[in-house]
């Protein structure tokens, strides 16, 4: 009998796999395998039932920010450089179903095929996402974002070479000055990399308030507090909403209102708190360009019901800058910053500085007034 189908028998006689588990059930091969080999039994059995199987050894490496698992068991990972296979690979589809129906319960979630995908948050902080068939062809497919190492501010992203010494002063007078912003740029761009850095240096005296779907922002501040939503459950019943926690975080005394985020009907509550006294608020949005956010707010906004005309006078004296995210030659540096403004067609997004090459667009003097740059 094999060691997997052991704890299979105990798993249906009600036990749930745990580390004394899996060291009895190596320690039942200490006459064949020896001390040393049952030591190795017990590591490979703890990653195969207790942790992330075959995957692990594609998450120690400390380059990889995503792996990502198709339905043919292929295992592919992104290092920074773009997807590359891992050569790791699953044996076969009812191997990936197990593996992602047991990570779903690693993130309190449920995977089966009354709910067939699930986003959730791994211990160690990695984000899960998985599909099950018929949704997905083949078998299951799994996504994770690998977290990066906390940022101590912006100066860290400096020596990474994310952002020169310009863009680095003028991103903390942003947050210095208590200017309302939020971080733009495509998928894997470094947007929440960069969030996490500029709330960093949000002074030690004040309380910082973060809504998110998905727990995702490493924050390095003494007052930081987390508002994450919920699925509903079994029965569609006791769903938390990105809107239900931005109600709740305005009744919290938030010095920086955080939305993780900005995807849906909470941009209606995020842009009225900003418009509201709650002074410094910031988020990410996906936006291919900078130019695009205007339009962007105003396609969310329609899920929230408001009309173009609501977002507009709402966003123009709600959020004042917008600060892009992009990949150069595989290396994600900030791109720009730029302010916004009421022109002609409404609210336009206005280039103020080019962070990657210095140059100074026309939104600059409008940019030096909200940081008080005197030059």
């Amino acid at each position: 009998m094999s060691q997997s189908t052991r704890i299979d028998e105990r798993i249906r006689r009600g036990r749930l796999p745990d580390a004394q588990m899996v060291a009895e059930v190596a320690a039942t091969e200490v006459a064949r395998l020896g001390l040393a080999g049952v030591a190795a039994a017990r590591r490979s059995l703890a990653s195969e039932v207790l942790g992330l199987g075959p995957l692990e050894a594609c998450l120690e490496d400390p380059s990889v920010t995503d792996v990502l698992v198709n339905g043919d068991g292929a295992v592919w990972v992104d290092r920074g450089a773009g997807l590359e296979r891992s050569g790791v690979a699953l044996p076969d589809p009812a191997a990936a179903r197990r593996l992602a129906v047991r990570l779903a319960g690693l993130a309190g979630r449920r995977l089966d095929e009354s709910q067939p995908w699930v986003d959730g948050l791994l211990p160690g902080g990695v984000r899960l996402h998985a599909v099950l068939p018929p949704l997905v062809d083949g078998g299951a497919h799994l996504s994770l974002r690998v977290p990066r190492l906390r940022t101590d501010g912006l100066g860290s992203l400096r020596a990474s070479g994310m952002l020169g010494p310009e863009g680095e002063e003028v991103l903390r007078a942003l947050v210095a000055r208590r200017c309302s912003f939020v971080v733009t740029g495509g998928t894997g761009c470094g947007k929440t990399t960069l969030l996490s850095a500029m709330l960093a240096e949000v002074p030690a005296a004040e309380r910082i308030v973060v809504v998110e779907d998905v727990r995702e922002l490493s924050v390095s501040h003494p007052h930081v507090v987390r508002l994450q939503g919920r699925a509903p459950n079994v029965e569609g019943q006791g769903s938390v909403t990105l809107v239900d926690l931005v109600r709740q975080a305005l009744r919290m005394r938030p010095d920086r209102l955080v939305v993780g985020e900005v995807r849906g009907a909470e941009v209606r509550e995020m842009l009225a708190a900003l418009n509201t006294g709650h002074e410094g608020g910031c988020g990410t949005v996906h936006a291919n360009a900078p130019s695009d956010v205007p339009a962007r707010f105003e396609a969310l906004g329609a899920l929230a019901d408001l009309d173009q005309q609501a977002v507009q006078s709402q966003l123009a004296s709600a959020v004042q800058a917008v600060v892009h995210v992009t990949r150069i030659r595989h290396q994600r540096v900030v791109a720009s910053v730029s302010v916004l403004g009421r022109g002609p067609g409404g609210v336009e997004c206005v280039p103020a500085l080019d962070v990657v090459t210095g140059q100074r667009r026309q939104g600059w003097a409008q940019l030096s007034t909200l940081i008080g740059a005197g030059r």
